[in-house]
């Protein structure tokens, strides 16, 4: 899944929608800094948390140096994908 993540944020948060070169993404603020990976860390485990997942089921499979980043869930449940809409897009249908 497509991730924009936004480092040095003043709050943590998982929601909304970023068009970006890997189609529309979900938006990830981080309180971690864009050094040494770790807020690429905090994005995965901010993003396995809110899709109800073991941090250790979500991998990153592109977009280590950047902040527009491609996650892999491994084994997603059916609802995952409904939360990941719900999270990007805003809606409660």
């Amino acid at each position: 899944m497509a991730v924009r993540v936004k480092p040095g944020a003043s709050r943590e948060r998982v929601g909304g929608r970023f068009d970006g070169p890997h189609g529309p993404a979900l938006v990830i603020a981080v309180h971690a800094p864009a050094v040494d990976g770790r807020a690429t860390e905090a994005a995965r485990r901010a993003l396995a948390g809110a899709l109800g997942v073991r941090p250790a089921a979500v991998s990153l499979r592109t977009g280590a140096a950047s902040r527009d980043k491609l996650f892999l869930v491994e084994r997603p449940a059916p609802e995952v994908s409904e939360v990941l809409r719900r999270l990007r897009d805003g809606s409660t249908t």
